[in-house]
């Protein structure tokens, strides 16, 4: 076969090493059978005898058997990111609603609406240019065709019509047991792949969707889907990781009601976060690790925003970002689970916020909460036998417990009952300035605390802490001392 003429989609094993950013290189035959059947969410892979370099115009386009054109790349759209040294593409210019939509961006569904967020629609991978359509542009059981324009890739010839096919895996057998793994030998190959069919299952119909060891470089977005719960195999080795932030992306995120189409102002910023949940219910997340790379102190970068009024369980989860990793509303119950941030690195709106039994770990100096609870009784964050602990180099005395947004609009409930803190803990506990509300806490309102003790299990002298938090009895504090008792399970 002529010199860059080798096509194949992939199933190949080394994408799961790929997906953790190793620059892997492309198998070197050709695959016996091009007629395998993929995933619907699988990228495709350009093979080519070296290393391959972007041209600067041109297209990739992918046809239906009819053909009708399902989706395509088109590298004009190029000049509008910068690519990371991890391969990742970001906007130069932040994403807001009056950002026109195009072809480095990604419209992912699901139920009936999408979410707008930047993507990396080409990788290099060793000899090869890795190609990630855009979600949900394949369908299940379908042959499709794919084009490449002559000099897409510099001094290559072009893919015509014909020459580069493709069928795609029937629909899952199981509906409420979904399997992903990167390798392409399950349901789908990526987790928002998952979700979205599962949200086409039925609202309340209870789906599992079972993760493989992995990394995945992907964000996720869940609406209107309840009775769900992400699974990964194994929390330190099933990775959900992208690199989102503010200045990428403006606002913690929102939907859109139709996918805009190219040109046009899309409307709605998908937001900062790794992970976006809307109008959900019963939603567990499990055994996993999720983590917003983008990986500096300055800028507010998400892990997870659950934008719902219902039911969220982390179970055995760690969640890693800088400045506000975990944004929350409704009611979430949080268990021995890893949270780390430094700046406000847990806050929102919650009626109900309980974490049991979890590592709170402090990154860099600055605030642990910031809270935003809606109602002067709702109980808002809660912390029950957590450690407070702090990685290496952090100085003592320079995490705050919590910082208050300054608005007589929302209530400063957080408390914290028997938890070991770290010296990095100020001995002052609260920051007070701007002062909270209320500025005098009750034992159903403000900052709280009892039971607070050293790593020796020492019981914390809790003095310096009146002025601005309230040190509960242990009949106040019962109100705060169980899952029943702060969420009413």
């Amino acid at each position: 076969m002529q010199d860059m003429k080798r096509f194949l989609i992939i199933l190949f094993s080394t994408l799961l090493a790929s997906c953790s950013g190793e620059n892997t290189p492309a198998p070197e035959t050709e695959p016996e059978n091009m007629e395998d059947l993929i995933c619907t969410d699988s990228p495709l892979l350009l093979e080519l005898s070296s290393t391959p370099e972007l041209g600067t115009a041109g297209c990739i386009k992918v046809y239906d058997s009819s053909d009708k054109l399902v989706d395509e790349i088109n590298l004009a759209d190029l000049s509008t990111v910068t690519i990371r040294e991890d391969g990742q593409m970001i906007p130069k210019a932040q994403i807001t609603k009056e950002t026109a939509y195009n072809s480095f961006m990604d419209a992912v569904k699901c139920s009936t609406r999408w979410r707008i967020i930047h993507y990396t629609p080409l990788r290099i991978r060793g000899n090869g240019l890795e190609i990630k359509l855009h979600s949900g542009v394949l369908d299940f059981g379908k042959e499709y065709y794919v084009t490449v324009d002559k000099d897409f890739v510099k001094g290559h010839a072009g893919v015509a019509k014909g020459e580069w096919t493709f069928k795609t895996k029937s629909k899952p057998s199981s509906k409420s047991g979904l399997k992903v793994k990167a390798d392409g030998t399950a349901d789908f190959c990526t987790v928002q792949g998952a979700v979205s069919y599962a949200a086409t299952l039925g609202k309340a119909t209870d789906v599992v969707i079972n993760i493989a060891s992995g990394v995945y470089n992907e964000t996720v977005f869940i609406r209107e889907k309840n009775s769900l719960t992400l699974k990964g195999e194994d929390r330190a080795n099933t990775v959900i990781s992208y690199a989102n932030n503010e200045s990428y992306a403006n606002g913690s995120g929102a939907s859109i009601g139709t996918r805009p189409s190219s040109g046009s102002a899309i409307g709605a910023c998908g937001g900062r976060g790794v992970i976006l949940a809307e109008s959900c219910d019963g939603l567990t997340i499990e055994n996993l690790t999720l983590k917003n790379s983008f990986g500096e102190l300055k800028g507010q970068a998400e892990v997870i925003y659950f934008n719902s009024k219902g039911n969220l369980t982390i179970e055995n989860c760690s969640l890693d970002s800088f400045q506000d990793t975990f944004l929350c509303k409704g009611r979430v119950y949080v268990h021995k689970s890893l949270i780390a941030g430094h700046c406000d690195f847990i806050w929102g709106y919650p009626s109900a916020c309980l974490f049991e039994d979890c590592e709170i770990q402090s990154k860099a100096a600055g605030y642990i909460v910031q809270a935003r609870v809606q109602n002067k009784t709702d109980k808002g964050f809660v912390f029950l036998n957590c450690k407070l602990t702090a990685a290496e180099g952090v100085k003592d005395g320079s995490m705050y417990l919590a910082r208050s947004g300054g608005s007589s609009d929302y209530y400063d409930n957080v408390t914290f009952i028997n938890c070991t803190m770290s010296p990095v803990i100020a001995a002052s506990g609260w920051y007070t300035n701007p002062a909270p509300n209320p500025s005098t806490p009750t034992a159903e309102s403000g900052w709280k605390e009892y039971g607070s003790k050293d790593g020796s299990g020492k019981v914390l002298d809790l003095g310096l802490r009146s002025r601005m938090g309230k040190v509960l009895t242990e009949d106040e504090a019962a109100a705060y001392a169980s899952k029943a008792a702060v969420l009413g399970n």
